[in-house]
């Protein structure tokens, strides 16, 4: 059997540090916090979270959330929900993440509610002790894991031989991303196809679906691109459990698994896009309700058996990345539902250093604290948009302190509009290095920058979550359902699970 995880040490080790960070933190204005720091505004997460279970039960679909991006215990109870007659159902991307989540799927699991957590990354033999670990305090049934190759079933047999629980597998489908997956039109699937099958028969793993991930859906840039690649999505998925069912047509119910954020954000809009109108770069078409488009699309998989499942991870908090896909109409996706953010100081100013003696300043927040991911540019996207002047940083300032107020925010109290990234207007971290963020100022010819002086503060909003959040031990919580108490006071601290 494997060694059991000591989790109540490390639980007490957090704890510890958890309690530390609140004495020094809770109740101290984001002026007085040290710089760079990562803000979580407990507001707009708890929407965010609450949007998805809410569009996923209304749809009939199952729910999986991926908790790479926060890698925290309070999050992921948002993200799972508190109604018990909900299974828990989790994603990681890292075994730490899968082993300091263990205590809350215990915790669940001992309120009768089912738990699964599947480790997202195709299995690999350095992982397999700490995983079967993880699978012998969660159970039978407790631990998924992902598998492309048929190379990669000994370390299956071998989680199943240091557990005593047959993991589930969920087959990676390459959805055309190239990333990782195998594809279904490839000699190689149906031979992964029979190896699973003849393994679930000798009893030491459970042929439980098949997953894809969309990670192209990053780069849609218009209302109705993410609709289609779930639409694709889906389909890639189906074809895939077909070819399982070919071989195995009394098969136990096959779940399949699709979603990024843009897809699975996609179905909180009351609207399914049916046609798309590329000429233009701005969708034509025919509009229909969701639900009604769902039923006709998908409802008869499920009929045959099917579970149809979404999962998705940066949702929570958002950010540019995901802002720029218009994965949901404005209306309902815009900068004002970003829930994160880097409080930043300004350390220097160079009035006339910029393009076209533009301005520039110094902020203390380079890679290291935001990363070093841009928003993906499509300008062929548009091919009337010749004229856009791009987005093209690596975060851009939210209208708060210094900012607020300024022409930096229009009158709607938006500042990146319906046609963000390919048209951006305002202060943007123009250039990068390890500690240094340099920002520069985009607007219009003849419009004055909004002035930054030495020692200002000011807030990010990141292009991309999940690697920002890397470069952080914890998040400083406010919540702006309080105004006037918690706004920019913190009110918690919540500690990240680093490393691998």
């Amino acid at each position: 059997m494997a060694e059991t995880i000591k989790a109540e040490p490390v639980m007490d080790q957090l704890k510890q540090k958890q309690e530390a960070l609140r004495a020094r933190f809770v109740g101290k204005q984001l002026s007085e916090v040290p710089t760079p720091s990562v803000i979580l505004d407990l507001r707009q997460v708890a929407v965010n979270c609450a949007r998805m279970l809410e569009a996923a039960d209304n749809l009939g679909l199952q729910w999986r959330a991926h908790i790479k991006t926060h890698k925290t215990t309070e999050l992921t109870r948002l993200q799972v929900g508190d109604d018990l007659d909900t299974p828990v159902l989790l994603i990681v991307s890292t075994i730490i993440e899968a082993e300091n989540i263990t205590p809350l799927l215990k915790e669940y699991k001992s309120k009768d509610r089912a738990v699964n957590v599947l480790f997202s990354f195709p299995l690999f033999a350095s992982a397999v002790s700490r995983l079967a670990a993880v699978s012998s305090q969660l159970g039978p049934d407790g631990l998924s894991v992902m598998i492309d190759h048929v190379d990669q079933l000994p370390y299956v047999k071998a989680i199943h031989e240091l557990s005593g629980h047959a993991p589930r597998v969920f087959i990676k489908i390459d959805v055309n991303s190239g990333r990782a997956g195998v594809k279904t039109d490839s000699p190689e699937y149906p031979a992964l196809i029979d190896a699973l099958l003849a393994a679930e028969q000798e009893g030491w793993l459970v042929l439980h679906g098949v997953y894809t991930h969309a990670g192209q859906s990053y780069g849609a840039r218009r209302l109705g691109d993410a609709m289609r690649a779930l639409s694709d999505e889906f389909l890639h998925a189906h074809t895939a459990a077909t070819k399982i069912r070919e071989k195995s047509p009394d098969h136990a119910r096959l779940v399949l698994s699709a979603g990024a954020t843009p897809t699975a954000t996609t179905i909180q809009s009351p609207l399914f896009l049916e046609e798309w109108d590329v000429p233009t770069g701005y969708p034509g078409g025919i509009f229909r309700p969701f639900e009604e488009v769902l039923m006709e699309k998908w409802a008869v998989w499920q009929n045959d058996g099917y579970i149809l499942e979404v999962h998705a991870g940066v949702y929570p908090t958002l950010d540019l990345q995901q802002v720029a896909t218009h994965a949901r109409h404005t209306g309902l996706l815009s900068e004002q539902d970003i829930g994160i953010s880097v409080i930043a100081e300004v350390a220097s100013v160079y009035p006339t250093r910029g393009k076209d003696g533009t301005p520039e300043a110094l902020i203390n927040a380079g890679s290291l604290a935001l990363g070093r991911e841009p928003v993906s540019l499509d300008t062929s996207t548009y091919p009337d948009n010749t004229k856009a002047k791009p987005y093209t940083g690596w975060g851009a300032l939210m209208p708060w302190g210094v900012l607020a107020g300024t022409e930096q925010k229009d009158s709607s109290g938006k500042i990146l509009g319906e046609k963000f990234p390919d048209d951006f207007r305002g202060w943007q971290v123009g250039k990068i290095s390890q500690e240094h963020g340099i920002l520069t100022w985009v607007g219009d010819e003849g419009k004055k920058a909004p002035e930054l002086k030495v020692g200002d503060r000011v807030r990010v909003w990141p292009n991309h979550a999940c690697i920002m959040g890397a470069g952080f031990e914890y998040y400083l919580i406010v919540d702006s359902r309080y105004p006037e108490q918690y706004e920019d006071k913190v009110l918690d601290v919540w500690c990240r699970w680093n490393g691998w």
